[in-house]
């Protein structure tokens, strides 16, 4: 198994479904059934991770169920609740230039264009019309304010520098 920094989260294991040893799945795919794509998948249960096979997998409803190899109850299935799925980054698909997994930009630093840093990406979120990349402020950054800043390329995101860990927005920081 890889070491975990090259593990990326793709969903978590929610709760039970039926008394068969299904459970329900939130997905962070795109679509969402796309998760269901890198089997066997690496569950993170407390400070353990463990491969398991999806035996089946199928959308119901708005949401995903499965059910692992080896897991035909109820009582079984409940020790999976709560279990970050993972696989490694490079099953990941390549993205064409300019795109990026949401992954990739948590924790970057977010600079405004006149070099204001404004905080770090802790996490986004899909609103349907764009991404909103959730930025709070930092020890170093202008103030310790949380900001929503819409993901538009070219209109509101400048420029994304992996390498550095940075993002360039056109933001006004009072907003």
């Amino acid at each position: 198994m890889e070491d975990k920094s090259s593990l990326i989260t793709l969903g978590k294991i929610t709760t039970l479904y039926g008394v068969k040893g299904w459970v329900k799945v939130h997905s962070s795919t795109e679509p969402m059934e796309n998760i269901l794509n890198y089997a066997p998948w690496q569950l993170k249960i407390g400070d353990e991770t463990k491969i398991v096979e999806v035996e089946s997998g199928r959308v119901h409803g708005k949401g995903l169920v499965a059910k692992l190899a080896g897991v035909d109850d109820r009582d079984v299935a409940r020790l999976y609740c709560g279990a970050e799925i993972l696989t490694e980054r490079n099953r990941l698909p390549e993205l064409e230039v300019g795109e990026y997994y949401w992954s990739q930009l948590e924790d970057l630093l977010v600079y405004t264009e006149s070099g204001q840093l404004l905080g770090k990406v802790e996490h986004l979120i899909a609103t349907g019309s764009n991404d909103v990349l959730i930025v709070k402020g930092t020890e170093e950054s202008i103030d310790r304010r949380e900001r929503l800043i819409p993901y538009l390329p070219d209109q509101v995101v400048k420029e994304v520098d992996l390498v550095k860990g940075c993002i360039r927005v056109d933001w006004d920081p009072e907003f």
